[in-house]
């Protein structure tokens, strides 16, 4: 089974979004041995919001896309790792594992829809 994990960083901490060399050394270890074990597809970090655009379609209204930062936001998306693991309480492992890297962080895991999953669409 695949599961993206994404985390959550606060959008004003500098320290989110400017690791130190031995954060980076660390968690290269750690994409290192995932990578070997078969754990890791992918994994990226992402720019602050004022770097990015929210794009929303809204029933009646039409598109509208808003420039970032998102000043309203207390926390945004760090960034992202798609993984495999057999099950969901493994991939909640995997997270709590990358969780410890860092001093405060949220990470979501969600499993990723497989075609199997679809039974109209694969049956």
């Amino acid at each position: 089974m695949r599961f993206l994990m994404m985390h959550r960083v606060s959008e004003s901490d500098p320290s989110a979004w400017n690791p130190t060399p031995e954060f980076m050394e660390t968690m290269g270890a750690m994409i290192e041995d995932w990578t070997k074990r078969g754990i890791l597809i992918t994994a990226e970090g992402v720019h602050q919001s004022d770097k990015g655009a929210l794009v929303r379609k809204t029933r009646g209204v039409g598109i509208k896309t808003t420039d970032g930062p998102f000043t309203e936001a207390k926390e945004v998306i760090g960034g992202f790792a798609l993984i495999n693991a057999e099950n969901r309480e493994q991939a909640v492992q995997y997270a709590t594992e990358y969780a410890e890297l860092f001093d405060q962080i949220e990470v979501e895991v969600r499993q990723v829809v497989e075609f199997d999953d679809l039974p109209e669409l694969s049956g």
